[in-house]
């Protein structure tokens, strides 16, 4: 029934596991995996008169997300290879994980999302609503959602 499943991950315990089963549920369906990592963005903080000063530049914040994104994709990547799963991979740059989610998926034509149940906001993503509940309410694309 599925053939291409995204695989959103956020490097949390759950989501490690979470990418397991999909990787599973690939093998036993056949289908390929695409692994999604969504990078943030370069925090800039401005307080009173003047701006706070951080000590890390863009190109080097924007180096340790690629390093990040490259960690928590190699885990599932290497996952898949060991189950004889097709898989490749995407990122993007956003603070709106769950509309870089669902672009993902459409621009990969994937057929299915399978994610987590929650990931690292933990209880202030509990109180502002989940990036899963978000992409269940807005993604035409069918979610699968792991707990």
């Amino acid at each position: 029934m599925f053939k291409h499943i995204l695989v959103p991950t956020d490097g949390s315990e759950l989501s490690r596991a979470t990418a397991q089963r999909a990787v599973s549920f690939a093998k036993e369906t056949g289908a390929r995996v695409t692994v999604f990592y969504a990078k943030p963005e370069y925090p800039i903080a401005y307080f009173g008169e003047g701006a706070l000063i951080d000590p890390t530049t863009p190109e080097k914040f924007a180096e340790m997300a690629d390093q990040q994104a490259a960690e928590y994709i190699g885990e599932v990547e290497k996952c898949c290879t060991e189950a004889g799963v097709e898989c490749g991979s995407v990122t993007a740059t956003s603070d709106v994980p769950y509309e870089a989610i669902i672009e993902a998926a459409e621009k990969s034509g994937c057929d299915l999302i399978f994610m987590a149940s929650h990931g690292r906001r933990g209880i202030s993503g509990l109180l502002l609503g989940s990036e899963t509940n978000k992409v269940l309410t807005h993604s035409k694309v069918p979610v699968l959602v792991y707990r």
